[in-house]
């Protein structure tokens, strides 16, 4: 009789599974090839070129500008995020929009990429081209990467809260990549139930609710407890176990669980898995794993890292300073016409290392909107001036900030600087809040560009978990990724 682990290696010979890494490197090697794709026939279209391969050999600088390009706008219009590949309609809407801006900035620029052509019609061709190509592409994506042989099936350890977090987050942007076959939960009352019918002893409604966020109730029940963990992996043919529980284990868990490694399968901490998924750290999920939330020795804890990014913030910073320059008289002069007072308006803020500093605006409310309180901004807010409610919208108002970035008192982009007041409040309400003050905030932010403005302490929580898995990443490429998705809302007014 063969062995357990032989038994399972047997049971599990018929699957691919995939993680999110590799579809994701899949995905992004579809569209390359499709807008490469795109580009020779479009050339092809062309008197003196033809359908020849060798293009790609003759002029590599041509297809790895494209390539580059469609990777940083498509980032900005998320079309990687799981949240977005995950359906094709949102999909086919991302390369849509990405892949029209492509091939539009790309034949616009001289003497690094084929000269335009002559007529109209070859003109369109690359765009269309592109377009359809990319479509094809994230068809065939769905269609094959949804099988089930590409499916990591899964069991979800834990069926409390954080169990039914990871569970609503996988239903909901999963992409296909896990299928949950059920929780795995020492609780005897959740025994066959759903992970949050009535009858266990915490109902899913007596958690607290995020902010812009649908309950979407998932179909596994508790199939055991963790005695029964090495048959249902056998009989489930599970590949990744989600540990989700927020105590510290004890050793007759950790005996379990490293009996299912011997199995074959994977274990994920469910915030890992979640920031995976939405790109935000659970603060209010790790419990005792404090040590997966903090960004302990995150980018920017190195010298050369920390070089770069305020040598970006200088060269970014001084272009911001030139542009001002230029525009200030007429935005002062709109200012102080629609309402007359201070053109300017300070504020202190909290900086890196909970230092405080005071940071420039341009005033877009009416003076002394506070009377000497601080109050959280509304949407629709009253007291935003007509002119200032244009600056807010197309996020000039925080232009005097350039300053600020030059003075080393912030960067381009980083979690925006909250005021001192709220500081002390939030910190007191959310886990690991001061966190967020390991770097120097920014201008523009990944909270910013993918959640909005924040207007009450529900909106801080998910704001900082924007923030941590900002500190976390940091790239250059995060960085200019952010950039752009802030120019984007600035030219179709997203600003507040």
């Amino acid at each position: 009789m063969k062995p357990q682990a032989q038994q399972q290696a047997t049971a599990l010979q018929h699957s691919f599974p995939l993680p999110f890494s590799e579809r994701r490197l899949v995905l992004m090697a579809l569209d390359l090839l499709a807008v490469s794709g795109a580009l020779l026939l479009a050339l092809a279209l062309r008197p003196g070129y033809g359908l020849d391969g060798t293009l790609v050999l003759q002029h590599p600088l041509w297809f790895l500008l494209l390539s580059l390009l469609w990777l940083l706008i498509a980032q900005t219009f998320d079309a990687y995020d799981p949240r977005v590949a995950g359906r094709f309609s949102s999909s086919a809407l991302a390369v849509l929009k990405a892949g029209l801006i492509t091939t539009g900035v790309y034949l616009l620029i001289p003497y690094v990429t084929p000269a335009l052509p002559t007529s109209r019609s070859a003109l369109l061709a690359f765009p269309l081209l592109a377009v359809g190509a990319l479509l094809a592409g994230r068809g065939l994506y769905r269609v094959v990467l949804n099988q089930p042989a590409l499916c990591r099936r899964a069991l979800i350890i834990g069926a409390g809260w954080a169990g039914r977090a990871i569970a609503e987050a996988l239903a909901k942007y999963g992409d296909g990549t896990y299928q949950v076959v059920g929780f795995v939960d020492d609780d005897p009352a959740k025994l066959g139930r759903g992970a949050w019918e009535p009858g266990s002893k915490e109902e899913f409604t007596s958690a607290p609710q995020h902010p812009r966020s649908e309950i979407t109730p998932a179909p596994p029940i508790v199939l055991g407890n963790r005695y029964a963990l090495p048959e249902l992996i056998r009989q489930h043919r599970v590949d990744t176990l989600i540990l989700a529980i927020t105590h510290e284990l004890n050793g007759e868990l950790l005996q379990t669980l490293m009996d299912c490694l011997e199995l074959g399968v994977e274990i994920v901490p469910m915030p890992v898995l979640y920031e995976q998924l939405t790109g935000r750290v659970p603060v209010e999920h790790v419990g005792s794993n404090w040590y997966v939330a903090m960004p302990l020795s995150h980018p920017l804890t190195r010298t050369f890292n920390r070089m770069i990014k305020r040598a970006m913030d200088i060269v970014l910073a001084s272009l911001g300073m030139l542009f001002l320059a230029f525009f200030f008289p007429f935005i002062a002069l709109a200012i102080y016409l629609d309402s007359p007072g201070p053109i300017f308006y300070t504020q202190e803020r909290v900086g890196e290392g909970g230092r405080i500093f005071k940071a420039y605006k341009f005033r877009s409310m009416v003076p002394d909107a506070e009377k000497g309180r601080a109050v959280w901004a509304q949407e629709n807010d009253p007291r935003v001036t007509r002119v200032g409610r244009i600056l807010r919208r197309t996020h000039v108002d925080e232009f005097p900030q350039f300053l600020n970035i030059l003075k080393g008192e912030m960067s381009a982009v980083g979690p925006r600087p909250e005021r001192p007041e709220f500081v002390e409040e939030l910190a007191k309400e959310i886990p690991f809040y001061r966190v967020r003050h390991a770097v120097r905030p920014g201008m523009a932010g990944w909270a910013l560009v993918k959640y909005g403005y924040a207007s009450s302490k529900e909106d801080a929580l998910v704001k900082l978990q924007y923030d941590l898995f900002y500190i976390k990443h940091w790239s250059p490429w995060l960085d200019i990724v952010v950039l752009l998705k802030t120019v984007l809302d600035t030219v179709t007014l997203r600003g507040r």
